[in-house]
């Protein structure tokens, strides 16, 4: 992924819209580049803060954004193993299918 894509993605990972793979893809640019750390937090801190001071808050928005990367991580290990779960079980029953059908035929 290159920068322009993931500055694209800023908002609607602010907002949590992200599908996984969206997210994980996101997730790996954001490990690298140093400048979309950066675009990320300066997004975050207008949208996040201007809603906020409307609202009469208090606030703590680095630990906010913290927070929601770490969700982020969580969310992609979990995603990813009920992927792992569902490609296994595709293929169990898959066999299973297969045996079956060879049994019924001899």
């Amino acid at each position: 992924m290159d920068c322009k894509k993931a500055e694209k993605m800023i908002p609607n990972f602010i907002e949590h819209k992200l599908n996984y793979f969206e997210l994980k893809e996101f997730d790996e640019h954001l490990k690298h580049c140093a400048d979309c750390n950066e675009e990320l937090v300066i997004q975050f801190l207008v949208s996040e803060g201007m809603q906020r001071l409307e609202e009469g808050d208090a606030f703590d928005l680095q630990k906010e954004l913290d927070t929601r990367l770490s969700e982020a991580g969580r969310k992609l290990k979990f995603q990813g193993f009920a992927v792992k779960i569902g490609f296994i079980l595709e293929i169990i029953c898959t066999a299973a299918f297969l045996g079956l059908t060879i049994w019924i035929l001899i």
